[in-house]
């Protein structure tokens, strides 16, 4: 309370300006750095240390934060750059870069404006490799095309610490006159290809109906086949039948007359029945066409029997 009373008013406010101050300055000498980023700090203007992710502190006054980097992969779109090919044509190609710092002390110290740096050499690099190509391998080579300016171009820029991790070459811009040319032969091949299909798919239609054509001949061949074949199986079915009735009327007509034989044999019947028998198989096989019957010598002796073969052919004559 002593001390206190014996303050002055303007006392006590340059103490507490004092004391602000030095909090201040404390404050001012603790930095945090967030991920992803480092800081350098130098010491009286000379580099002393990097700062990575964390609490850290200086000394003040002596100490001082130079520079930020942030250590993320970027992506830089330059502008369109003229370049002239091996045959002499002049076209516009722009490039897009992806990079990272790796070193933040080399990229803070290396090069003046890295950004700038980096645009340059890579107009200058992109130019020496279409120098060296001509225009449809240009336009057909992107690949080939990034994959070398990005060696290059890393090559290049590990003194400044920084990674360059991709290169596309996101527009080709040829002359006008030379789209045009492009557009029109763009417009042949499409043409060319639409006639090619077209005959293409006339072709194969012609093909389809021929084979269809042929398909359907070979089937009415086959069925026509098939059907002469069923007519041959049924006229010989019918012969056959025709044959097994012919021979079943033969075999029951010999059966009858083996049968009419036995009766007579069974009746006792002498030589002379037996001889009249057989000039009436004679007469009936004569079948009423023949108007002489030959008769055998050993039955020509029947007087009676002989009158009645002649009756009986008269008959059949009549």
């Amino acid at each position: 309370m002593m001390i206190y009373a014996a303050l002055t008013p303007g006392e006590g406010v340059a103490i507490g300006a004092a004391a602000l101050l030095v909090l201040i300055i404390i404050a001012s000498c603790i930095k945090i750095v967030p991920q992803a980023h480092a800081v350098i700090l130098e010491r009286l203007g000379a580099y002393r240390a990097t700062w990575s992710v964390g609490m850290h502190f200086k000394v003040p006054f002596i100490d001082k934060a130079a520079r930020r980097v942030s250590l993320k992969e970027q992506v830089v779109d330059f502008a369109p750059q003229p370049v002239i090919t091996k045959d002499n044509v002049t076209m516009r190609i722009d490039t897009v870069i992806y990079f990272q710092i790796t070193d933040p002390k080399l990229y803070a110290y290396g090069v003046e404006n890295p950004i700038m740096a980096i645009e340059n050499l890579t107009a200058t690099t992109l130019r020496n490799i279409i120098g060296e190509l001509e225009l449809d391998q240009t336009l057909t080579s992107r690949e080939i095309i990034n994959t070398k300016m990005r060696v290059a171009l890393d090559q290049a820029t590990d003194p400044w610490g920084i990674k360059v991790n991709r290169v596309e070459l996101k527009n080709i811009i040829p002359p006008a006159e030379i789209q045009n040319a492009m557009e029109r032969q763009m417009k042949a091949e499409r043409e060319r290809r639409e006639a090619v299909t077209r005959a293409e798919g006339e072709k194969k239609a012609s093909i389809t109906v021929a084979e269809g054509k042929k398909q359907s001949a070979i089937l009415e061949a086959e069925a026509e086949k098939e059907a002469a074949i069923l007519r041959a199986e049924a006229k010989k079915e019918a012969t056959i039948r025709e044959a097994e009735g012919q021979a079943e009327a033969i075999r029951t007509v010999q059966m009858a007359n083996a049968e009419g034989i036995r009766y007579i044999r069974e009746a006792g019947a002498d030589s002379a029945v037996l001889t009249l028998k057989s000039l009436e198989a004679f007469a009936k096989a004569a079948d009423g066409k023949a108007t002489k019957i030959i008769i055998p010598s050993e039955i020509q002796g029947i007087a009676g029997l002989a009158k009645s073969l002649v009756e009986v052919g008269n008959d059949e004559t009549k």
